[in-house]
């Protein structure tokens, strides 16, 4: 087992008598022999996932996103298989089919011609015998049937994935590693607090041309702390009302831009499922507004659309949740959206590693721009009056 921090190859033997340490830099190893549901873990191993996680210390992420991002690499999907069996049926004529036939005809001709000529008990037993083996000649010779029975495998849609190594343990596996190591780019839960941040008087008279709301604060924090809202000019906020210190502030500002577009960004659960319609009526949000709201997702049919490309979990309480869905969010909602989601199925936004999801909401946004010149990418919900639009695709 390497160290993580000079590389020296220690043994077994080597990390007994040095008591979980490096024999050389005397660094502790964090999982010395650890083996989960048959996984060996290793500190190299797990040093490696917070490296392409963070893209090299690049980008924050979430302890949630950590979880998934390890998870994925010991993923188990069992396929249900089911067989169907058809026939199918070619005409062929036999090697030397015709010449068998024709020879066959001739045998039972001679067999006539014998009786004719000859009137003997020996020219009926030829004509018994010509007539038999020329039936035979020209069966083996005549086209012929041959039916063939093809069995085929399908593999039916089993989305719901489950991983050797559930969030639980990996949560544990975290903790055990922030015990010896730092990570320094992974987020601490968000905190909500009620103090009002000072805002400055020239800062607080502009506005944001956008604003992207998060079903959950862990998302804007996660977007806030890789500079999102400075890379687009643009405000971040969670429906819970995160980073509530600037939120009121922020609130003000949105509302004296009349052209004002507001991306919704939540996971596709039947809470995510209501947040469009939560902006949408709610006098906290943007309730008589005609400002502009477009879901970006995640949505049922972009994960629908996208095969098995996402990673699909399943929840029978999210099950239960999505049957109790109110009428004004499931007419919004396809008859195969609402099977899926009452089939308990869910995908969280924190199952993308940190640079997809950004790269996923900056190409929704960029798809946005030209709304109502050129909508292609984009669709309206609802009839020609409403201002709500979701993106017609996920990544």
């Amino acid at each position: 087992m390497k160290c993580i921090k000079c590389g020296t190859d220690n043994k077994l033997k080597d990390r007994r008598i040095n008591s979980a340490r490096c024999k050389r830099c005397q660094h502790r190893f964090v999982f010395e022999s650890t083996t989960i549901n048959g996984v060996k873990i290793t500190d190299a191993m797990f040093a490696k996932a917070i490296a392409d996680i963070s893209v090299n210390d690049t980008l924050f992420f979430t302890s949630q996103q950590l979880c998934y991002f390890f998870g994925k690499r010991f993923k188990q999907k069992i396929p249900r298989v089911f067989y169907t069996t058809t026939t199918s049926e070619t005409v062929y004529r036999p090697k030397n089919g015709i010449v068998w036939e024709v020879l066959g005809w001739l045998i039972i001709a001679l067999g006539l011609i014998c009786i004719v000529v000859l009137t003997s008990t020996l020219s009926l037993k030829l004509l018994v015998i010509s007539s038999y083996l020329g039936i035979k000649l020209i069966n083996s010779g005549r086209p012929k049937v041959r039916t063939i029975y093809h069995r085929h495998a399908h593999q039916t849609s089993n989305k719901a994935q489950t991983f050797s190594i559930n969030f639980y343990q990996c949560q544990s596996c975290i903790n055990q590693w922030k015990a010896i190591n730092p990570i320094p780019k992974m987020l601490p839960p968000p905190r909500d607090t009620n103090e009002n941040a000072t805002v400055s008087p020239d800062v607080s008279a502009y506005s944001f041309d956008r604003l992207v709301v998060c079903d959950r604060p862990e998302i804007a924090q996660f977007l806030i702390a890789n500079n999102f809202h400075f890379e687009n000019n643009c405000a971040v906020l969670s429906i819970t009302g995160y980073p509530q210190s600037i939120f009121d502030t922020i609130m003000q500002m949105l509302r004296r831009n009349p052209d004002l577009k507001v991306y919704a960004l939540h996971d596709c659960t039947p809470r995510g499922m209501g947040l469009v319609n939560q902006l949408r009526t709610s006098p906290n949000w943007f309730q008589n507004s005609s400002v502009i709201i477009i879901d970006i997702g995640l949505l049922p049919w972009q994960i629908i659309a996208a095969g098995d490309s996402m990673l699909v979990l399943n929840s029978s309480e999210y099950a239960r949740d999505a049957v109790q869905l109110p009428p004004e969010i499931r007419q919004n909602l396809s008859s195969e959206e609402l099977e899926w989601l009452e089939a308990g199925n869910f995908v969280e936004l924190e199952s993308f590693s940190p640079q997809r999801l950004i790269q996923i909401l900056n190409r929704g946004i960029a798809e946005s721009r030209n709304l109502g010149r050129d909508g292609r990418r984009c669709i309206l919900l609802g009839d020609e009056d409403s201002s709500i639009y979701v993106v017609d695709c996920f990544g």
